[in-house]
């Protein structure tokens, strides 16, 4: 897609490799030496929300930081004070992509990390700066943009104040695909744990990796949780000789709920979401009667993670069923008198 001058999409829920992959991109682009390849987060830009002169100074301000940190290019932060200086804030980034882009023969790819971190005047005016410049790529602007984020840019519902309304249609229509990150395999969750049997010697036995596999359906964050947590966070799994079972896998998954670490709290919030909790009553209950709840709702449960709608909706994997039941239920049993033994 690089290759081909195309602008596209990476979405994955949160905690799930995307910034691993878009990193390691960038390192093996700029090692090839045939692009300039520059990695960004517009996190940052959260708090601006609608003030659009502050997000778009927040953007230029962390891709001059960057170019200077991964590139060694110095240029940009007086490139970005002229621009902000001399020229609207709704052009300021489509400029400096634009100058960029032509100072250097060799072609510009640009990844834009937690695009949908961004909000509502801000975000527009970002996605379509990107827009107005496609046509001029790639010897006058990126010659490939990847955004990256939780959902599909189609899936965007911007307020827009200034237009008094919500919007996501043509604010990005130049994508040419939309590729979700998915989970570990379990071939790939075995080559990972067996990376650390390399580097330490521990093993895992065949039985625990396949515990692994089962309680996180090969979620990464979850997969990484379990194993760190078996190996370094207890005791008795920090000696190198003793190998990784069952029962070590199945602690470690209590821990992790137990403790509500924040991946876990985070997920755990997400059930006050009327959607979610549309999507959850129904599946909890058992019922195929749907009522009230749209294909948005689904999108948007999967999208986040939380559950599979592949074959039938489901909740994404064992330890999120367990988690999800365990916080629906804590007020009740808290009123139950029955002794719980």
């Amino acid at each position: 897609l690089i290759e081909w001058e195309k602008y596209f999409v990476l979405h994955a829920p949160r905690q799930s490799g995307k910034t691993s992959v878009l990193r390691a991109l960038a390192m093996r682009l700029n090692a090839d030496g045939k692009y300039r390849c520059l990695y960004i987060n517009v996190e940052g830009t959260q708090t601006a929300r609608g003030n659009v002169g502050a997000a778009n100074a927040a953007v230029l301000d962390e891709i001059a930081r960057r170019a200077r940190i991964m590139l060694g290019d110095d240029s940009l932060q007086a490139l970005r004070d002229e621009i902000l200086r001399h020229w609207s804030p709704n052009m300021a980034l489509n400029l400096l992509l634009t100058r960029w882009a032509a100072a250097d023969p060799k072609p510009l790819v640009l990844l834009v990390d937690e695009i949908d971190s961004m909000v509502g005047d801000s975000q527009i005016s970002v996605l379509r700066q990107l827009r107005a410049g496609y046509d001029l790529r790639p010897t006058h602007f990126p010659q490939s943009v990847i955004l990256c984020g939780v959902r599909d840019v189609r899936d965007y519902r911007i307020f827009s104040s200034k237009e008094g309304n919500y919007t996501s249609r043509g604010v990005f229509n130049i994508k040419a695909k939309s590729l979700r990150l998915g989970d570990f395999t379990e071939t790939e969750v075995r080559a990972l744990l067996g990376q650390h049997t390399a580097e330490t010697g521990q093993q895992f036995e065949p039985s625990a990796v396949d515990l692994v596999s089962e309680l996180t359906r090969g979620q990464p964050w979850l997969v990484n949780a379990l194993a760190q947590q078996a190996c370094f966070a207890e005791r008795s799994g920090r000696d190198r000789i003793r190998s990784i079972g069952e029962t070590a896998i199945e602690h470690a998954k209590e821990q992790l709920i137990l403790e509500q670490v924040t991946h876990i709290d985070q997920l755990a919030e997400k059930l006050r979401h009327d959607r979610v909790r549309r999507v959850i009553q129904r599946r909890l209950a058992g019922t195929a009667r749907a009522r009230n709840v749209t294909i948005d709702d689904l999108d948007y449960v999967r999208e986040i993670g939380l559950m599979r709608t592949d074959r039938q909706v489901e909740i994404a994997n064992p330890i999120y069923r367990e988690v999800i039941s365990r916080q629906l239920t804590p007020v009740t049993e808290a009123f139950i008198e029955l002794d719980a033994a």
